[in-house]
């Protein structure tokens, strides 16, 4: 039963955090603005008629300030009881969407009824956070207990291998956005620089795996992609097994070996592949972490071995899978990325053409309705995943830089939301909410920009189209009812 901390029940409109409102109202001010922008055809007349897509995406800004206003009008409690059902709910229709005979651009992540056209991975997301908040603030639930983690990583990861299944790559990565909800929970920042240490060997050991080192067989990125490995087991035996001598030792003698060598390759001439004495340097430190473990009874040990072993499986696991098993389309846009190839009629034209998009906007723009790329159609998928190239031609670097600092003032609000929750059911939420907006608009901005891969995910807010606008929406606004109710104590 809620009961009020004071003699009057404090109403909704009060309690609600208007900041957030009012960024949202904005965001999809500018929004609408840059679908207008992007779906506007020299000689239109009516740019509000629903046969355009400006029009329809007012239809869909209407209908998600509706919803909007029916979930600030349910009981906060709601949201903790029926999250199960909810999450499970949305599993069945996920799977129930792998079977979906409709195809479109390669997936079968839509439902088609009739003239409209649903993806329930959008709504998957709040679903997904919801099933977390509730098991997270279960009594007892520890994080650190691996049967407890091992469960918050099901639910974390069932949602996602079904919309793989779909063929939407994409909307599943957006998942492992709730790896930072996990960190701000508990879960160990070596779990986390495991995931940033493999995207290194990833993009390090891919980038100059075919440049070799002094006209020798030895490859400069698997070379340093292995250095990086004995390098970062030494400081985790540093930072975990608290032993600084140990550290100093394991870096100085994987060095030491290799220069060593080096210098013999140089002396004698023999063309010998320094990746191979890596290797074998390697695997002595694996066998001295365990012995080192075995000695002085630390489990950290044996993790941080685990750590080495892993990275060298996961760093030629991936060149494998990506030379041998990847199809030859998804192999050259990870190049392209990579800088290995251009591309610029294939998979590098669309962010080619971004680019140009972008850099012809200057620092004021070209005005509203004026971008010339955007309106020649250069640009696949402008209103959609490549909505804020739009943005940037029209607005110039002023707007593009004004749009992020919204988007910043949201992400910094939701951690302020989310700081202030006396519970840990909204907390968990209200971090799964920021975090998921924050992957959205890294990686939608820096595929745009070229700077990371095009992976298909909207900009929340701005690009085209009724799915990812109430999937956003109702996301955010359940966290403002959560957060409207904070002043109401449970007994």
């Amino acid at each position: 039963m809620a009961t009020p901390t004071d003699k009057r029940q404090p109403s909704i409109l009060r309690s609600l955090d208007w900041w957030t409102i009012l960024i949202y109202v904005a965001l999809l001010s500018f929004g609408w603005i840059s679908v207008c922008g992007a779906s506007y055809s020299y000689g239109e007349t009516d740019i509000f008629s629903l046969a355009t897509r400006s029009g329809m995406q007012i239809v869909w800004i209407g209908t998600s300030i509706m919803l909007g206003f029916v979930i600030l009008m349910l009981d906060d409690r709601f949201y903790d009881t029926f999250s199960y059902i909810i999450y499970g709910l949305l599993l069945i229709l996920l799977f129930a969407t792998i079977f979906n005979p409709h195809t479109i651009k390669g997936s079968r992540s839509w439902l088609v009824m009739g003239p409209l056209r649903v993806q329930p991975a959008e709504f998957a997301k709040f679903a997904t956070a919801l099933a977390l908040a509730k098991l997270m603030s279960t009594y007892g639930y520890d994080i650190h207990k691996w049967r407890h983690f091992a469960v918050t990583l099901a639910v974390t990861l069932l949602p996602m291998l079904f919309i793989v299944l779909q063929r939407e790559t994409g909307s599943a990565l957006v998942y492992v956005a709730f790896f930072l909800m996990f960190y701000r929970e508990g879960m160990p920042g070596s779990i986390l620089f495991t995931g940033v240490a493999m995207v290194v060997y990833f993009v390090v050991g891919i980038r100059y795996q075919e440049v070799f080192m002094d006209s020798s067989p030895t490859s400069i990125g698997r070379f340093t992609v292995m250095m990086l490995i004995q390098l970062f087991s030494a400081g985790m035996v540093w930072v975990y097994g608290h032993d600084k001598r140990v550290a100093w030792r394991i870096g100085l003698y994987c060095m030491a070996i290799t220069l060593a060598a080096y210098l013999i390759t140089l002396i004698t001439g023999i063309k010998l592949d320094l990746v191979y004495v890596q290797l074998a340097t390697t695997a002595v430190l694996i066998g001295y972490l365990i012995w080192q473990g075995l000695g002085t009874r630390l489990r950290n040990y044996y993790f941080i071995a685990l750590f080495t072993l892993g990275s060298v499986g996961f760093f030629y696991g991936a060149d494998f899978i990506l030379n041998n098993m990847m199809e030859p389309h998804q192999r050259t846009r990870i190049n392209v990325l990579l800088g290995l190839e251009e591309d610029l009629r294939g998979a590098g034209y669309n962010v080619h053409q971004s680019e140009i998009a972008i850099g012809s906007g200057g620092i004021e723009g070209k005005g509203f309705l004026n971008g010339t790329q955007t309106k020649l159609k250069f640009v696949p998928e402008q209103d959609t995943d490549f909505i804020f190239c739009t943005v940037g031609e029209e607005e110039g670097f002023l707007g593009s830089a004004g749009v992020l600092l919204l988007f910043l003032a949201l992400i910094l609000r939701l951690i302020h939301l989310a700081e202030r929750q006396p519970y840990r059911f909204g907390r968990v939420y209200g971090y799964s909410v920021m975090s998921i907006f924050l992957f959205h608009v890294f990686i939608n901005v820096g595929m745009v920009l070229g700077l990371t891969p095009v992976i298909g995910i909207p900009l929340p807010f701005f690009s085209y189209g009724g799915s990812s606008l109430w999937g956003f929406t109702i996301l955010l606004f359940i966290f403002l009812r959560i957060d409207a109710g904070r002043n109401l104590s449970r007994s």
